[in-house]
């Protein structure tokens, strides 16, 4: 598993596509983190909107990243994103959420920029970034699996989440 999953890895197809999300330490932090935070919040909209938002602003970035836009040391921003998911985990909100759904939509475009500036040199890029994307929900519904069985276990909670930041903080040393 590489520590960047947007650096040196095969990116050809839809299998690639597919397995993509899961090589990087970065990308299944962040993906998985969307996932615990959407189903701790109280709104079931906000729930859902949550990591949709990541998947859009994922696939905007995406764009932008093919149409030639790039954004310097994406990977120091990665991991800033991977930090900041971590420490939202360890605070968990219980009042108003609103804002969390426009956090993942931020995220998700540093995120698909990475990978947008990469998918044009795929044997197919339609197919990959459709795995890639199918990829990122499945992994958001697995965090919202595991965030579900967080929300009355404060302490296991307030540790993911410090995990999670403290990973972060060393992607963000090595980037």
């Amino acid at each position: 598993m590489s520590i960047f999953a947007h650096v040196g890895q095969p990116i050809h197809n839809l299998y690639d596509g597919l397995l993509h999300p899961f090589t990087g330490i970065d990308h299944l932090l962040a993906m998985v983190s969307v996932g615990v935070l959407a189903a701790l919040s109280n709104s079931k909209r906000i729930a859902w909107f949550t990591p949709l938002a990541f998947v859009g602003g994922m696939v905007a970035g995406g764009a932008a990243g093919m149409a030639g836009f790039s954004v310097p040391a994406i990977d120091s921003f990665i991991a800033i994103t991977v930090v900041a998911l971590g420490v939202l985990l360890a605070l968990r909100s219980t009042g108003n959420t609103s804002w969390l759904p426009l956090i993942a939509l931020a995220f998700g475009a540093l995120h698909g920029i990475a990978h947008g500036t990469e998918a044009p040199f795929a044997l197919n890029p339609l197919a990959y970034i459709a795995g890639f994307v199918f990829a990122t929900a499945a992994l958001h519904a697995g965090g919202a699996i595991g965030g579900w069985s967080l929300r009355r276990a404060a302490i296991a909670r307030v540790a993911t989440g410090t995990l999670v930041s403290g990973a972060g903080l060393l992607l963000l040393i090595v980037a």
